[in-house]
């Protein structure tokens, strides 16, 4: 394995702690998980004013401690594997807060963005916003409907046209783009076993590729 810390990155519902998770027990890896339980998240969905803000920096101050632990801690004695990319933070700033609080969060991240290890490899999951719907929703059903929120279909829209106009022009490290409308990567072991190859054989640029169903 070329890559020893890997970023899964994706929009909501998409699967990539799943895929993380799944990946770190077959690599014998370190698993970093983004801390779900935000605070101020409810009340953002719930339109609250200032919530954007709140629930922004929360995720922003937790994602930067969690780094700060990989690049400070051992952990790239094995390889590390993380749910999410950091700079993808930039990406629900710009969507959800207003010019005033986006001069506000910019500045933060600018300081903290420094201390930010970079990954060897970031793994893009995409699907279209149709099914990153049906997939919330079944999570909602599986798990405790009072606990899992669902945001709107115009919001989940926006969001998944964000991350695809983001990756369109990431370069900063190679970067694997799987489409997964037509599987769970988390649960099939093929599905897996074929993309460990992908990321076996992955070099510089971006790889575009669909797993086989």
């Amino acid at each position: 394995m070329n890559f020893r810390h890997i970023a899964v990155e994706g929009p909501i519902g998409v699967g990539k702690s799943a895929l993380a998770e799944r990946l770190a027990t077959r690599l014998d890896a370190a698993l970093v998980l983004e801390e779900r339980d935000n605070p101020f998240l409810a009340d953002f969905y719930a339109g609250k004013p200032g919530a954007a803000l709140q629930a922004q920096l929360f995720y922003l101050l937790s994602r930067h401690r969690q780094q700060l632990t990989i690049r400070q801690g051992d952990l790239f004695a094995q390889i590390t594997i993380a749910d999410y990319l950091f700079d993808r933070d930039k990406i629900f700033a710009y969507l959800n807060l207003d010019d005033n609080e986006l001069f506000i969060y910019q500045r933060l991240y600018d300081l903290l963005v420094r201390d930010v290890p970079t990954p060897d490899l970031v793994i893009y999951l995409q699907a279209p916003t149709d099914v990153l719907l049906r997939r919330l929703r079944e999570r909602a059903r599986a798990e405790s409907e009072s606990v899992v929120v669902i945001p709107e279909a115009g919001y989940v829209r926006e969001l998944n046209e964000a991350y695809q106009h983001f990756f369109f022009h990431y370069a900063a490290t190679p970067l694997l783009v799987v489409e997964t409308s037509q599987v769970d990567l988390a649960a099939s072991d093929g599905a897996v076993d074929d993309l460990l190859r992908q990321i076996r054989t992955m070099t510089a640029g971006t790889r575009y590729y669909v797993p086989r169903v």
